[in-house]
């Protein structure tokens, strides 16, 4: 090994955009969560209760405001009671315990009237510019419950099932960025404060965690009036808002490739500074001791259904245990950060190798926090009209040797296809030989479409401009534009087959809700994942004091 070859380097594409790595992901401090709560603290955001006009039973109206240094935001709030039958996390369910539209203001009567009659409507309602955000959210069948009658009764509810489940309302959906008639993602990308990605949607998402605590505490008192007691601060910040995600967002990391490749981008520039850093003081390697320790507590109140994932977590456990224990004597020498990461790549599981990236990234905050300036991006450019085939085949050759590399003819690396499905408004995957529908497959196999694409420009002359191979074959028009514009991207592709039989299209969605900042992950099958936004966040009366304690790992 040369000199050059000890010094720390950003992690190769091939590695890092696997989709088993990807599946092992964890929220890091550059997470979108975590960027909009620490803009919030710093700024001192001011949150206000305007109206909560709700009766006995939690149904009516509510709205809670925040106001910023230039803008306020406005959770408009619709809650009624449904049957618990009708509760699920099903996109195409039709009612929800409450509905919620992010207003750009404060709302006026006429606004308020308008939106009572059309956000519990919610896909069937008409919407305008003002809305930023679209959601609904049921109550926890596990607690709400419990936490309402405990409350009424003047006692606090069982702190080991609040922390067990984590949440009181879980969302089925969050709309943004222009869906059915709200403000598109152009109007307000200007703006500072939502200029990172999803800062609108995850803004609601706080607003509704603050709402549901809200919302037991009005049940709570109407119930037994003074003899009730309010949540207290402690376990409102135990909790926070779960969420069923299923494969309507994998397709996203596909469409999107500049996105994803400044996303990752972003977080390994992040990792190779820390790894970067010469020396350790004696209070930084006390404080990552301590940090350390919050990160096993969590890892072992942290228990899933799913044996794959329960095999991980306990896997995990050790991984971190020994990572104590040689945190004793590892960070005294030169590049203490490198050498811990060189460890974790040697010794450890996906998953512990993924902790530890967020361990290093969160101890390090003043480093590398200026990096989340950079994980916004705009769409692939035109086509290059004028470059030629064989120039293009160069590309492909460079860029998409993992693409070369499947054999895409073989049957068990075609089984599987992606479509929308009209009956459950989602995308489905469906297995190609025992199941109609592959006739209307999405574009989600970018590999397959790579490796064609080559064998058909191939069959062209080298010197034939793009133009005109695209004139005489026009269905290639998107995966030329592609592979044109992705070679300085190297983060912007799935390294993976998506239409293998052996992939878990479950390690797309991890990745993506890694990047929101969401925890917590419990598997219902390979297509789709509970989780828990804003766990262990900071509440509004914290961030309006200034105050963000540490929440990367929520402790019971």
């Amino acid at each position: 090994m040369t000199a050059a070859d000890d010094l720390p380097q950003l992690r190769p594409p091939g590695e890092v955009m696997r989709l088993e790595r990807m599946g092992a992901s964890f929220p890091t401090r550059l997470s979108f969560m975590r960027q909009l709560v620490r803009r919030m603290t710093r700024e001192r955001w001011r949150f206000e209760r305007m109206r909560l006009d709700l009766d006995h039973d939690g149904v009516g109206r509510s709205i809670h405001a925040v106001h910023g240094p230039r803008r306020t935001y406005s959770l408009v709030g619709f809650s009624g009671v449904i049957d618990p039958q009708e509760r699920t996390d099903r996109v195409i369910a039709n009612v929800w315990d409450t509905t919620f539209s992010l207003f750009d203001g404060v709302p006026d009567a006429t606004d308020i009237e308008r939106l009572e009659a059309n956000t519990p409507r919610q896909e069937a309602g008409r919407f305008r510019a003002s809305e930023l955000v679209l959601a609904r959210a049921n109550r926890s069948g596990r607690i709400f419950d419990h936490v309402v009658e405990s409350l009424a009764g003047g006692r606090q509810p069982c702190r080991d099932l609040v922390s067990d489940v984590g949440y009181l309302m879980r969302t089925t959906a969050v709309y943004g960025s222009g869906k059915f008639g709200c403000a598109d993602r152009g109007r307000i990308a200007g703006r500072e404060e939502l200029q990172a990605p999803f800062q609108a949607e995850l803004l609601a998402v706080y607003l509704i965690r603050w709402m549901s605590v809200d919302l037991v505490n009005h049940i709570a008192r109407q119930r037994s009036g003074h003899q009730a007691v309010e949540l207290s601060e402690d376990l409102a910040r135990t909790l926070g808002i779960g969420n069923a995600t299923g494969l309507g967002m994998a397709p996203f990391l596909v469409k999107h490739p500049l996105l994803i490749n400044s996303w990752v981008m972003a977080r390994e520039r992040a990792l190779l500074r820390v790894r970067e850093v010469e020396r350790a003081a004696p209070d930084a390697i006390a404080e990552f001791r301590d940090l350390l320790d919050d990160a096993r507590r969590h890892v072992a109140a942290w228990t899933v259904d799913d044996p794959v994932q329960s095999a991980r977590i306990s896997r995990l456990g050790q991984d971190l245990a020994y990572l104590a224990s040689w945190c004793g004597d590892g960070l005294d020498g030169e590049r203490p950060w490198d050498a811990l990461w060189r460890l974790a790549s040697r010794r450890f599981s996906l998953e512990g190798q993924e902790m530890v990236v967020a361990l290093l990234l969160e101890h390090q905050g003043a480093l590398i926090d200026g990096l989340c300036e950079s994980m916004s991006s705009g769409g692939l450019p035109a086509v290059r009209p004028a470059m030629r085939v064989g120039d293009l085949i160069d590309r492909i050759d460079d860029s998409y040797g993992w693409a070369l590399a499947i054999d895409h003819a073989a049957p068990e690396s075609r089984q599987r296809f992606w479509y929308y499905s009209q009956e459950k408004l989602e995308p489905r995957v469906g297995d190609r030989y025992a199941e109609p529908g592959a006739d209307m497959e999405m574009a989600v196999a970018i590999g397959r479409d790579v490796a064609m694409l080559k064998a058909r420009l191939l069959d062209h002359d080298l010197r034939e401009c793009v133009a005109d191979f695209l004139i005489k074959a026009p269905e290639w028009r998107s995966t030329v534009r592609r592979v044109q514009h992705l070679a300085q991207s190297p983060y912007a592709e799935i390294r993976d087959n998506l239409l293998a039989a052996d992939r878990r299209p479950l390690d797309i969605l991890r990745f993506k809700l890694a990047f929101f900042g969401a925890n917590g992950f419990d598997p219902k099958s390979d297509l789709w994942t509970r989780v828990t936004l804003y766990q262990g966040a900071p509440l509004p009366a914290d961030i309006a004091d200034g105050k963000e304690p540490q929440w990367l790992f929520p402790l019971p």
